[in-house]
């Protein structure tokens, strides 16, 4: 197991180009470790001297010595340790985004002593050196990733602790019940009171619903964090593609009054409310005689097979046919939800969808819009199942995996408490949850997944 205090104290100094490749307005060298403010000095020509959390004007020169020149000019910003944001001496240099003033920058401060950076590694030193605990870190990687604002905004709420004060203190509480046990097992010979089982279970009772609460957050959490896949099928000629274009906001997908128009897939990413859909336009389901059309057909059931949502749209004008029985017997179970569209065109048909179905039903019309703020408004319902989004919610699979576990553990605790069993045995159910939740925040986390997790950052973060 990795402690953050068994960690030696970087002994190098590391750099890259933290900005993404390519030409820009702005490109950032930055160097860390306890060389990174004397090799930065000899990368430029400094203006006034460094001084902590200060901009300094300098000039960026094509060669070393006295007869180089001046090719660029810098904003350099210095960071005396610990006051950093990895703890180190950290020194950025802001010059203009050409790759070769800042491929020049980093391959001085290579042949100074420095090392290139590994991915993440400069975010990995900020939590080896506790400025950050792990749930913070891969927020980072998070908000550097996020596609929505949604995103952006839990990405943040997570950097700035939110899970950490939500774990903190339940992980406290249950120090504290240790504590108690481990004392009475001691100190059994001396006045020291052993806990009785109605107290061990009223605080195991007070620690599993918060715990439980948080696991539910998931729901919500895993979507924002990854998105989803919504399928729009149905029978050729229904309005599938113009739904499609109606949800992505522009003519994505190509509309005419033939009948199977649409012989492929065709995806495109929106977010609702925040949250990261794929739409996948299909072929209409029917039989079909020619092999493109039939390929297509084959695409659209392999995407409706795929697909964590489905969207069925149906012709209110007509009634169910054979194929669309079949299709809404197929969905059976699965989060899925009918648009019966043309409802600009009156009909009965409708009420025998809504019977036959027992799925919800919007009444959309592609042509002139109705029902398709309703219909965006229960597809966010169906993705999230009504959960609301909340401030520390889990994001990722390795979080709820460590909620959960330390969850089990405490009803494993409990169960023992009851029977009656000796603290000694119930402390492992204790101390089982306790690293659970160390696991979370990093505090007992594996070096290997400790690696695993900051190889998937970008260099230079």
């Amino acid at each position: 197991m990795s402690e953050i205090e068994d960690n030696p104290i970087a002994v190098d100094t590391i750099a890259a180009i933290s900005t993404p490749p390519g030409r820009g307005g702005i490109g950032i060298v930055r160097l860390s470790g306890p060389e990174a403010a004397e090799i930065g000095v000899q990368l430029v020509r400094l203006r006034q001297p460094l001084e902590h959390a200060r901009a300094r004007l300098a000039d960026v020169l094509d060669a070393d010595g006295t007869d180089a020149e001046r090719i660029d000019e810098a904003m350099v910003t210095y960071f005396a340790a610990p006051n950093s944001y990895t703890g180190e001496e950290l020194v950025e240099i802001a010059a203009h985004g050409s790759p070769v003033v800042l491929e020049l920058l980093l391959r001085r401060g290579l042949e100074l002593g420095a090392r290139l950076a590994e991915p993440g590694e400069f975010t990995q030193r900020a939590f080896l050196a506790g400025k950050i605990d792990l749930t913070q870190a891969e927020a980072v990687r998070d908000l550097i990733d996020a596609q929505t604002l949604t995103q952006a905004r839990a990405a943040a709420s997570q950097m700035g602790g939110a899970l950490s004060r939500r774990v903190g203190p339940l992980k406290q509480d249950l120090v504290e019940l240790i504590a108690l046990l481990e004392a009475g097992i001691d100190f059994a010979e001396d006045d020291v009171e052993v806990t009785g089982p109605d107290e061990i279970a009223r605080r195991i009772g007070e620690l599993t619903p918060p715990l439980e609460a948080l696991a539910g957050s998931f729901a919500r959490g895993r979507i924002v964090h990854d998105g989803l896949t919504l399928a729009i099928v149905g029978r050729p000629n229904v309005g599938k593609s113009s739904l499609f274009n109606q949800l992505v906001e522009r003519d994505r997908a190509i509309v005419t009054a033939t009948p199977g128009t649409t012989r492929d897939t065709v995806s495109e990413r929106i977010a609702l409310d925040g949250i990261p859909l794929e739409l996948v336009d299909t072929a209409g389901l029917r039989e079909a005689r020619e092999e493109a059309e039939q390929m297509g057909i084959a695409r659209s059931r392999e995407a409706l097979a795929d697909a964590a949502l489905v969207l069925i749209v149906l012709d209110s004008t007509q009634s169910l046919n054979a194929e669309e029985r079949e299709l809404l017997r197929a969905v059976e179970g699965r989060a899925a939800l009918i648009a019966a569209n043309k409802s600009d065109l009156k009909s009965e048909a409708a009420a025998e969808m809504t019977e036959f179905a027992n799925l919800p039903v919007v009444a959309t019309s592609a042509l002139t819009g109705e029902g398709i703020a309703e219909l965006r408004e229960r597809i966010v319902t169906l993705a999230t199942g009504g959960a609301a989004s909340e401030p520390g919610m889990l994001t990722s699979l390795r979080h709820h995996g460590a909620v959960t576990t330390a969850i089990s553990a405490l009803k494993d605790a409990s169960g023992a408490n009851e029977s009656g069993i000796p603290h000694e045995m119930i402390l492992i159910d204790l101390y089982r949850a306790l690293w659970a939740l160390d696991s979370l925040t990093g505090q007992t986390t594996p070096d290997d997944i400790l690696n695993l997790i900051f190889s998937t950052f970008c260099i230079g973060k």
